[in-house]
């Protein structure tokens, strides 16, 4: 076994608090698995020994660490630094209730009516995730989000994630949607030093509820980042999702929704936005188990010189799953001759009453079209983003929050200025 892994089981071994027997029973998955390889399909394009040659610390960092306010945006904002939830919010509407894991080690957790924490801790996202395992029994702190049945919150929970250089850190996200219920959330990470952190996200959303989900993996330059945003649908539960990734030294992305209930909805836009040598991976599997479901997955791509792109977005039609709809999209765009993009859209269906289609197209710049622009006095930065902006801002245009479109546009723009087409 890897010695990276081998040190993150010895750790987990000495960790007890309230979550100790979901954390054991995912440590033994651990110990089972083992470390993914090239020869391990779903690793197959994303190299690891960056993980496996970097020492890291497990001490967070004391550093003090800004982070950028989204103007117009009254939001809730949880932020973390090196795994440690540094600053919250007291003032919470009525329906909310948000809980430090960290806080509840000891006697408060007797306090709390966690029945429901151990119904979704480590059970909406699937065992197979090798460091969503190693997110069960290392996270430390983390937030329990809990939405009361009917509640409505208005102001988004904006969940911000910072990892200082040489720094190892692991959070976790619980929540917890009622019947009936309406919110917002914003996963976010960023930063560029050389860190390693994992970020995993569980969702249950009950009865008639319907999330608004943003998933920022903002994390550019040397940093490792490895994390997933997991759901769990019941009847006539919604979901609409929005993911961004710009790509580092080391990005992955899980997200998984399995439609539990009938007549569930499901919405997925993803955008990655890679340069110089950057690496993304992106994996989604939705799981259709119940009758009527519908499902909308789009995925927008821009690779730039000498960066890698991996996507593998999976559709899985169960038995029973009669009445799905169910459609995957993904189109890249190659900036350089040394870009590459491993796409791979799948569909595995088993009921006989079913709509279902899927497909991926690879294409590149219209450099006719480019030369055109720059003889007109456009700069080569105004060009590329005058001809490829179009690409992804159907996607942006299509984001429930306008406040949070606004913001983003221009940083997408910025990242277009900082790749060049060769």
């Amino acid at each position: 076994m890897n010695n990276w892994l081998n040190g993150a089981i010895e750790r987990a071994e000495t960790l007890t608090d309230w979550l100790a027997p979901q954390r054991q029973t995912s440590l033994q998955l651990l110990k089972e698995a083992g470390w993914p390889t090239r020869k391990t399909e779903d690793w197959k394009y994303f190299p690891l020994r960056a993980v496996e040659d970097s020492s890291f610390s497990s001490t967070a960092s004391n550093e003090s660490v800004s982070v950028e306010l989204i103007d117009e945006l009254d939001s809730i904002d949880l932020i973390f630094v090196d795994g440690c939830l540094e600053s919250g919010s007291d003032d919470l509407p009525e329906g909310l209730l948000i809980t430090s894991i960290a806080e509840l080690n000891g006697d408060s957790a007797k306090q709390l009516d966690n029945a429901w924490v151990e119904q979704v801790f480590s059970t909406v996202k699937p065992t197979r995730h090798v460091f969503g395992l190693v997110n069960d029994v290392l996270a430390s702190d983390g937030v329990l989000i809990d939405i009361a049945a009917n509640a409505k919150i208005e102001a988004p929970i904006r969940i911000v994630n910072v990892v200082s250089s040489g720094v190892e850190s692991h959070t976790r996200i619980v929540v917890r949607l009622g019947c009936g219920s309406k919110a917002s959330v914003i996963e976010q990470s960023v930063g560029d030093q050389a860190g390693f952190s994992t970020l995993f996200a569980e969702y249950l959303i009950s009865d008639d509820a319907t999330l608004e989900h943003y998933r920022f993996s903002m994390q550019t330059g040397a940093a490792l980042n490895i994390g997933g945003s997991h759901f769990k649908l019941a009847n006539r539960s919604k979901l609409n999702s929005t993911l961004v990734g710009f790509g580092s030294k080391l990005s992955r992305l899980d997200v998984d929704v399995e439609h539990a209930g009938e007549h569930a909805f499901a919405k997925l836009n993803a955008i990655y936005m890679l340069n110089d040598g950057d690496l993304f991976d992106l994996h989604s599997t939705i799981e259709h188990a119940q009758p009527h479901g519908t499902t909308e997955e789009n995925v927008r791509g821009i690779v730039g010189d000498r960066s890698k792109a991996i996507f593998n977005g999976r559709i899985h039609i169960h038995r029973h799953a009669q009445k799905t709809l169910a459609e995957l999209n993904n189109r890249n765009l190659l900036l350089s001759d040394r870009a590459e993009i491993n796409t791979k859209p799948e569909l595995e269906i088993y009921a006989d009453d079913v709509r279902c289609a899927h497909g991926a197209t690879v294409a590149e710049v219209d450099k006719q079209a480019l030369y055109y622009l720059q003889s007109r006095g456009v700069s080569k930065g105004q060009a590329q983003v005058m001809l490829n902006f179009g690409f992804i801002n159907e996607l942006i245009d299509d984001m429930p929050n306008q406040i949070l479109a606004d913001w983003l546009r221009p940083q997408l723009r910025q990242r277009f200025a900082e790749m060049e087409i060769k």
